[in-house]
């Protein structure tokens, strides 16, 4: 008989309160009701547990009914972070876009409105923004993620985020503390490091999350990587230096702590989960994430078991994970108490404004060679340099601009191309038709320079797209930049292209 079987007494309701686990489907699955009962706090949605917004509104109703307190997770930070249209593409350019727009108005809008579609939807807590500063431009998975490289910007930004996304009543998860934006190694897959000192983390990673912490972000979410000018030995996730020193203690964060998702290499791959979670709460984390990858019933009874057996053994202090638990508690009473639905509230976040999203792609684009370019009405050939998604984007969610380009200009074709003969591949393929071809992150991948070499070289009015980070130098007849691959980026690229 496990511990959790009895699930009565005050520790085991402590160690649900601070899981944060997933599912499969569209409904709860009869287990995950029968746990908010038990004492399960919180629940994390994904894109596989979304069909429709009505579907996603059904859903969260089900498990209000067994728990009315209950905080619904999603990993939504729009642009090419969606969960909410992962099938589709998003309605929102992600944060590079509104980075290299620097209209702070702006951004606050646009986490307005997207906290209001979540809210909408019954989902009250967002992980995000990401606070990252992208100092490192061959970063592989936090990139158009950051609002920039430069710590100022991606500081003010990070704050209008917050006070947006909360003024629709949704709490924003600010991530990944100390600052992912400096790493070459993507966590989803083993451990990265960042070999800076303390004085330039300070100056340069923190200050977004300092910003975060006074625009009152209700949540802080850990990063899995090594800083061993803060902690030579464990992770910030599993480190009691970076949690409650520097995080509770030097920045004053009185809010939740959620680690990232435990089931990543960097966690799994050294620790193991239950290990993990339970130096995770013994550092100071308060929420245990997990979910993205493991979603069934034994992931939440093996995690809890963890919890309860390590107190019991005297590793874990019975105080911190009832401190944990608490803190699990204020921010599902903030969320009620700040509830849209509830009296006065809709008055307090206004109606919203379904277009600035697109307002947003549109002011991002960057356009390159514009001076002689005529726009397009012949439809041409879209090829799509494709390189493979890093996990938090997921290969799912459609990008690029071609569905926009078949709508301006129908009989428009494309392709998709990746590997060393992706040059010569696209030219087969496109015919006599005019090349526009889309990238992201050219400045990553070699490949995908030498076949922009090949197509321009025997098609010079080729129009380059890049949908990544703009780190190579423009070129192409025409060249747009849209700082990220949303929908509604791929959009604003097609209307410039057709003159629409």
């Amino acid at each position: 008989m496990t511990t959790i079987a009895r699930a009565t007494d005050t520790l085991t309701r402590d160690a649900l309160t601070v899981l944060q686990p997933g599912f499969t489907g569209t409904t709860a699955p009869d287990w995950l009701l029968r746990r908010l009962g038990e004492g399960l706090a919180s629940v994390g949605l994904f894109g596989r547990n979304i069909a429709t917004a009505e579907q996603l509104a059904a859903l969260t109703a089900q498990l209000r009914a067994e728990r009315e307190d209950v905080l619904v997770a999603i990993d939504e930070e729009s642009g090419d972070v969606t969960r909410l249209e992962v099938r589709t593409g998003s309605s929102f350019p992600g944060n590079l876009a509104l980075g290299a727009v620097d209209d702070v108005g702006l951004t606050q809008e646009v986490a307005a409105e997207l906290g209001r579609r979540l809210a909408a939807c019954g989902v009250n807590l967002n992980w995000a923004p990401s606070a990252d500063v992208n100092s490192n431009p061959d970063n592989p998975v936090i990139g158009v993620r950051s609002f920039g490289a430069a710590t100022d910007l991606a500081a003010r930004h990070t704050a209008a985020y917050v006070t947006g996304m909360q003024s629709a009543g949704v709490a924003a998860c600010t991530k990944h503390f100390p600052g992912h934006g400096d790493t070459a190694v993507d966590s989803h897959h083993a451990m990265p490091r960042i070999d800076v000192d303390a004085a330039v983390l300070a100056e340069r990673d923190l200050v977004p999350f300092r910003a975060a912490i006074a625009a009152g972000s209700r949540a802080v979410m850990s990063a899995h990587i090594l800083v061993p000018a803060l902690d030579p030995d464990r992770p910030a996730t599993l480190s009691r230096r970076i949690l409650t020193d520097l995080l509770r203690g030097e920045l004053g964060y009185d809010g939740l702590i959620v680690t990232d998702g435990m089931e990543m290499r960097a966690i799994a791959g050294t620790y193991g989960i239950e290990r993990g979670s339970v130096l995770a709460v013994a550092a100071g984390a308060d929420a245990i994430c997990v979910g993205g990858g493991l979603s069934d019933e034994d992931t939440v009874r093996r995690l809890c078991d963890a919890l309860v057996a390590a107190v019991r053994s005297g590793e874990l202090p019975e105080e911190r994970l009832a401190d944990a638990a608490e803190r699990v508690r204020a921010l599902a009473r903030w969320t009620t108490a700040h509830r849209t639905d509830a009296p006065g509230a809709e008055a307090a976040g206004g109606h919203g404004d379904g277009d600035v999203g697109l307002r947003a792609a549109r002011r991002a684009v960057r356009v390159t060679g514009a001076e002689g370019f005529t726009p397009l009405t012949d439809p041409p050939y879209v090829a799509a340099l494709t390189p493979v998604a890093n996990i938090a984007v997921g290969d799912e969610t459609p990008w690029g601009i071609a569905a926009e380009l078949l709508r301006m200009l129908p009989g428009t074709e494309t392709g998709s191309f990746t590997g060393p003969d992706a040059g010569r591949e696209v030219l087969a393929a496109a015919g006599p038709r005019r090349v526009v071809a889309v990238v992201r992150d050219e400045h990553r991948h070699p490949w995908m320079a030498a076949a922009l070499d090949v197509l321009l070289a025997a098609r010079p009015d080729t129009i380059v797209v890049e949908m990544g980070v703009p780190g190579a130098e423009p070129r192409g007849a025409l060249h747009l930049a849209t700082h990220g691959a949303a929908r509604v980026c791929g959009r604003a690229a097609a209307e410039v292209i057709a003159g629409v």
